[in-house]
C-alpha cells in the first residue's frame, strides 16, 4: 500500500506517510541517528540539516508517529556509563521459547531487545535461541537478576555479554536502504570504554524526565519546557544539567526510530532481516578489528564482548539490517574480506539471524528496580551487588 496519507485534525490536509515520499526521506535521514548529544530544539536542527521548513518537520514526525511508522521518539543515553549491562543469551527449551520471550519482554522493564534468533545450520552456539539485552541500575547484581530471570522464565543456561568497548551505536535504516557492500568511513570507528558514573538525585530526575519517549500531542516545538516543568526546574537549568550530561557522554542522541520490524502505515518493511554477525579474533586485537569492523556503514551497533566457549571465543560482534538476506550477507562478506586485507586472522564467524523481536527502552532508574523487586516479591536486599 504505497502513497498512504493520513488528514491534518484541523485542516484536513493529506500526510504523506510513506517513506519514499521525499520530505520525509529527507527528515528521517537526519532524525534517525545524525542528532548527536543534547539539543535544545531538535526539530528545528533536523530542519536546518534536512532542508524541509519546521512546520513541516514537526508535521511529518507527528503523523509519522500517530501512525506507528516511527515507533518512539526519545533522547536516547549511552546506558553502559550510567548502569551495568550485558547482551544476555539464554539457553530456552523449544516448548518454553516463547513464554520466555514474553517473561521477558512484559515483567522485566530491564530488558530492552528481546530477539528470538536462529543460524543458517548447527553450529557453537545455536542452541541459544532466546537473546536480550539487560541494564541492571547501579548497586545491583546483573548475575542475580539474570538468575531470577531464569527461574521465572524456563531457561536453562545462559550467557552474559557485558560490552569491553564500544565502536558504533545507532539506527539509521533509512541512510542505509541501498547502501552498497563495502561502504565504509575512511578512518577506523572510534572506541569507547564503558565507565559506569553516578548522578546526584536532581540530575537522576533531569534524566528520567529526558529519556521519556514523547507521545504524538509532544511533538511540538517548545519540546523540552514540559519536561522541565516534570523536572520541577526552570528550562534553562534543565537544558544546562542536559548539555552537562552529554559532556560526560552519558547522553546518545534524539532521535525517531523507526518501526523496522512490522510493516508501517504505507505497507512496507523498512528491513526484512536482523543479523548478529560474530567474529573470533586474536586476543590483544579486539579493538583494533572493532575499529576496522566498524568502520563499515551497514552496522547500527558494533562491540567487543566476550562470548566464551559456548559461542567460539567470539570477541567482536556487530549487528546488521536489510531487505534482502543476500545482500545482508554480501556485507558480511566485505567486512570478512577487508579484515583479511588487514592481516586480521578470524578463527571463527557466524551469523545469528533475528526472528520474533520486541524492543524497549530498558529501565535504569534504582528507584525504578527498588519497586519492581516490590511488584515481583523479590528480595530487593537479596539483589544488590
Amino acid at each position: 500500500m504505497s502513497g498512504a496519507t493520513t488528514s491534518h485534525p484541523s485542516e484536513g490536509a493529506a500526510i504523506p506517510l510513506d517513506l519514499e515520499d521525499p520530505a520525509n526521506t529527507a527528515i528521517l535521514a537526519v532524525s534517525e541517528d545524525k542528532l548527536e548529544g543534547f539539543q535544545r530544539d531538535p526539530f528545528d536542527e533536523i530542519a536546518i540539516r534536512s532542508g524541509v521548513p519546521l512546520e513541516t518537520v514537526i508535521e511529518r514526525i507527528r503523523a509519522l508517529l500517530e501512525a506507528g511508522t516511527i515507533r518512539r521518539v526519545r533522547q536516547t543515553l549511552l546506558s553502559t556509563n550510567l548502569a551495568d549491562g550485558a547482551l544476555v543469551a539464554w539457553q530456552v527449551p523449544p516448548e518454553n521459547l516463547h513464554a520466555a520471550f514474553d517473561f521477558m519482554f512484559q515483567h522485566d522493564p530491564f530488558s530492552g531487545h528481546v530477539v528470538v534468533r536462529t543460524t543458517d545450520s548447527d553450529t557453537p552456539g545455536s542452541k541459544y535461541r532466546l537473546w536480550t539485552t539487560l541494564k541492571v541500575p547501579q548497586g545491583f547484581s546483573i548475575e542475580k537478576h539474570c538468575e531470577f530471570l531464569k527461574s521465572q522464565s524456563g531457561a536453562e543456561a545462559y550467557r552474559l555479554m557485558p560490552a569491553k568497548a564500544l565502536f558504533v551505536l545507532g539506527v539509521g535504516h533509512t541512510r542505509r536502504r541501498g547502501m552498497e557492500p563495502d561502504s565504509r568511513s575512511d578512518e577506523p570507528a572510534d572506541v569507547m570504554y564503558p565507565r559506569v558514573v553516578e548522578l546526584s538525585e536532581r540530575e537522576w530526575r533531569v534524566l528520567t524526565a529526558l529519556k521519556r519517549e514523547f507521545a504524538p500531542e509532544e511533538i511540538v516545538r517548545d519540546l523540552w519546557q514540559a519536561r522541565a516543568a516534570e523536572a520541577g526546574i526552570s528550562l534553562d537549568e534543565f537544558c544546562q544539567i542536559a548539555e552537562s550530561l552529554a559532556r560526560r557522554k552519558l547522553l546518545g542522541r534524539f532521535s525517531t526510530f523507526l518501526e523496522h520490524v512490522k510493516e508501517t502505515a504505507s505497507g512496507e518493511r523498512v528491513t526484512r532481516y536482523n543479523a548478529l554477525f560474530h567474529w573470533a579474533v586474536p586476543a590483544g586485537r579486539e579493538v583494533e578489528a572493532g575499529r576496522e569492523v566498524g568502520r563499515h556503514h551497514i552496522l547500527t551497533h558494533c562491540y567487543w564482548r566476550e562470548a566464551g566457549p559456548e559461542f567460539n571465543n567470539v570477541n567482536v560482534m556487530g549487528v546488521a539490517h536489510g531487505t534482502d538476506k543476500s545482500r545482508v550477507l554480501e556485507h558480511k562478506a566485505a567486512i570478512d574480506a577487508h579484515l583479511a586485507s588487514l592481516g586480521i586472522p578470524v578463527a571463527y564467524t557466524n551469523v545469528f539471524w533475528g526472528g520474533r523481536s520486541e524492543i524497549k527502552p530498558s529501565e535504569i532508574s534504582p528507584l525504578a528496580y527498588e519497586a519492581w523487586c516490590e511488584a515481583m516479591g523479590v528480595d530487593v536486599e537479596g539483589c544488590v551487588a
